[in-house]
């Protein structure tokens, strides 16, 4: 049968195929703001661009389509490309990423009749007021499930309900949630009035899906790995017995559930905010329970190697200066050095990577030019597994990992992402080793086989998941679990939910009328409030709206907390965004504020004179300065640092500095707190919020001392030892280990670490 396309002045020729029911829910979605539900592969994309294309012609003006990942956008973007008939693609249809300069956004924004971007990214350009919401008429959220707390989709969609001339919105996603209430969350955060379900068995979806068979395959896991695990078992156990006779835990079970280990941190969290020592002891003690069951998991699941990296990242951490004392506890664990020692020794393969080598070989042998998924949660096991499979041939392996880097392994580039995922369509590659960054949304469609490294306890993640393969043809997936392990444990929990949430969706789909109803009466609900909002502001209730707002000033590196969104979501300030050279935020022009979490406090005390010289700068600069500290004020004293130390820094920076020291709760307190000293500033005092202040340039021995503390993680104390004994940063890094010892505070651990580091030939 002749594939039949659709035709609209907006869409190019031959691209979008005719599917009854997306344009059925295309014309739902043109009607009202519309959450749309479709299994994986059955196209939601097209039923997003239909609607732009509709409300463009109809409307003029431009569509925004925000998705969560750089990838995704990308991806979009493409098909947005080559669906959309214009005069001009490429300067019609715009990418905001970060990698775009804010100053060249504001200026494609104004001639672009399409953007596609993170959400990050139009947040911070919305309240910096680089773009404007207004003649936006189509607004479409992807995976749009991601709408809850503090992410951005809920502070765009709010700014666009209240900015835009004509508001539409579409939420798109596989995978809603499991019950009305999640589904009702959604909708109300980005201010859905319609709910549209098609589930997997829906007829008219049949002739678009195919078949993905599903199998789970079993190994046994070598008695010395077995062995391994159960000596960090038995410290696992001891530390559990611990946290029983401190009152935290009811069993000391060393297969307790992760979710009554942190519902126990709940109480060892009360402990602590009633001053209790217990508290303190046992909060250390469970990290050390956590760490540990981390490594239990690794060797169970992932593979003596993975474990051997992770020990060594432990090491690193213990011989660092302010490591906490519950990873040298860990590491001065005899038991834990016995299951070291023998993860080094021991040469085997996990039976998991001869099955995954048998798995591919037999796929890519037997298919028409044939591709494979293997997902694993870790990166070090996706390094691992492409090393063993560049060695079998005929095997073309690639590792696909998000851009972040993570305890010196670096991340890969969106660039490097698009030309990984290109190769892999072309043949370059025919496996792909990837982590969660591929699960959502990823638009590779030839894949005929996906493997689950591990089981995930999470049933969106497995749909996501499986959702890789099964999209133009039948596809198969494979389930590999050790025996005797979580494995198992994590297999029977994502069964468990995912066939809670199938019985959802076609509960939720019989239901579509009842939450369309609830929909309704919420709508109709905030309408109401808004008109008697309005008929307030006529009754002159709203008077002083004449009145300048505050101008508060931001870093633009605060926008990852919720302080800018709270304080922007205010009637009566504006916040601009800056990069600062000095404070986080500047409310007049004698008032600066530097913000910092407990804990960031506590880590800058060990980490060298940044904190003064920031305090430093600030007083200069701003003579009525504030150090803002977020957080409860027993963080302070929860870590690897003496009290007195704690104490004597807020001393200094009170008494020496004269910078005022203020505590706040969390976020929304400190907005709260900024909101009320702008006010007092600029309103009762008649100033103004200017930015004024440089940093200060660092002396010479203070980046000598800089130079040292930075390797090997010596610190700032034994930095200025080794420099006062040596002489100068040359002598350091040429020393022996023998002359670095002569210097106070340095044994042989520590020479012996600054010696590998200067000392060994670099390896990318």
């Amino acid at each position: 049968m002749e594939t039949a396309y659709i035709d609209h002045e907006m869409l190019s020729d031959d691209v979008v195929e005719r599917r009854m029911y997306q344009l059925s829910l295309s014309s739902a979605a043109l009607e009202e703001s519309s959450l749309v539900v479709l299994p994986t592969g059955a196209g939601k994309t097209t039923v997003a661009l239909l609607v732009t294309a509709a409300r463009l012609k109809r409307e003029g003006g431009k569509a925004l389509f925000l998705a969560p990942t750089k990838p995704l956008v990308e991806q979009h973007v493409e098909f947005y490309r080559e669906a959309l008939d214009l005069e001009d693609e490429e300067r019609e249809i715009r990418v905001f990423t970060g990698d775009t300069p804010p100053d060249q956004r504001a200026e494609e924004w104004r001639d672009a009749r399409v953007v596609v971007a993170t959400p990050q990214v139009v947040e911070n350009d919305v309240i910096a007021g680089r773009i404007s919401l207004e003649d936006v008429v189509h607004l479409t959220f992807d995976e749009c499930h991601r709408a809850t707390g503090d992410y951005s989709y809920n502070y765009i969609a709010e700014r666009y309900h209240r900015d835009a001339r004509s508001p539409l919105v579409t939420g798109m996603t596989a995978s809603p949630g499991s019950d009305e209430e999640e589904i009702l969350a959604v909708c109300d955060n980005l201010g859905l009035t319609n709910f549209e379900i098609l589930t997997e068995d829906d007829p008219s979806l049949q002739e678009y899906l195919h078949d993905t068979d599903v199998e789970w395959r079993h190994v046994d896991v070598p008695d010395d790995v077995l062995e391994i695990r159960d000596l960090l078992n038995d410290v696992v156990g001891d530390r559990m017995e611990r946290l029983e006779r401190l009152g935290v835990l009811n069993s000391s079970r060393v297969d307790m559930s992760m979710n009554d280990l942190l519902k126990a941190r709940g109480r060892i969290q009360e402990l602590m905010d009633e001053g209790e020592s217990a508290g303190y002891t046992a909060m250390s003690v469970h990290a050390e329970v956590m760490k540990l069951r981390h490594a239990v998991e690794i060797v169970e699941t992932q593979g003596v190697d993975t474990l051997v990296s992770y020990f060594e990242k432990l090491d690193d951490e213990a011989n660092s200066s302010g490591a906490s004392k519950a990873v040298k506890r860990i590491m001065g664990e005899s038991k834990v050095q016995k299951a070291r020692m023998q993860a080094e020794e021991y040469s085997g393969l996990h039976p998991k990577m001869e099955e995954l080598r048998n798995l591919v070989d037999e796929e890519l042998s037997e298919g028409d030019d044939p591709r494979v998924i293997v997902f694993t949660e870790y990166r070090d096991t996706a390094s691992a597994l492409v090393d063993f499979l560049d060695d079998v041939d005929g095997v073309s392996p690639a590792r696909f990992v998000g851009q972040s880097s993570k305890d010196g392994d670096k991340g890969l580039t969106q660039k490097q992402q698009k030309e990984r995922l290109q190769e892999f369509r072309d043949g370059v590659h025919d496996v792909l080793i990837a982590t969660s960054v591929a699960e959502e949304g990823l638009d590779i469609p030839e894949v005929d086989l996906v493997v689950f490294y591990e089981p995930v306890p999470s049933e969106i993640r497995a749909i996501q998941r499986r959702g890789r393969t099964g999209r133009r043809r039948a596809g198969r997936v494979v389930v590999l679990i050790a025996e005797d392990t979580r494995d198992e444990a994590y297999f029977w929990s994502a069964q468990r939910k995912e066939d809670s949430m199938q019985r959802e969706m076609r509960e939720l789909k019989g239901s579509a009328d009842e939450i369309n109803e609830e929909l309704e009466d919420e709508s109709q609900r905030s309408l109401g409030e808004f008109d008697e909002a309005d008929a307030d502001d006529v009754d002159g209730e709203g008077e002083g709206d004449e009145d300048e707002n505050l101008e508060v000033v931001a870093d633009q590196r605060e926008t990852k907390s919720s302080v800018v969104r709270s304080l922007d979501r205010k009637d009566d300030v504006d916040v601009s965004l800056e990069t600062l050279d000095v404070g986080d935020f500047v409310l007049s022009d004698r008032v600066a504020v530097e913000r910092k979490s407990a804990d960031d406090f506590v880590d800058s005390l060990t980490g060298g004179r940044e904190l003064f010289q920031q305090v430093g700068d600030m007083s200069q600069s701003y003579p009525r300065s504030v150090l803002l500290l977020e957080g409860e004020l027993h963080e302070l004293y929860s870590r690897n640092v003496h009290p007195n130390a704690v104490r004597g820094a807020l001393a200094s920076i009170a008494v020496d500095y004269g910078v005022s020291v203020l505590f706040t709760q969390g976020e929304d307190d400190t907005a709260d707190l900024l909101y009320t000293v702008a006010k007092r500033e600029q309103e009762d005092e008649d100033r103004e919020a200017r930015v004024h202040g440089e940093k200060s340039s660092a002396t010479l021995p203070e980046k000598q001392e800089y130079v040292v503390s930075s390797v090997a993680g010596v610190g700032p104390v034994t930095a200025r030892s080794l420099l006062e004994e040596l002489g100068s940063v040359e002598a350091v890094m040429t020393a022996s280990e023998d002359e670095l010892t002569e210097a106070e505070g340095v044994g042989e651990t520590t020479a012996e670490r600054i010696r590998d580091v200067v000392g060994s030939m670099y390896e990318r």
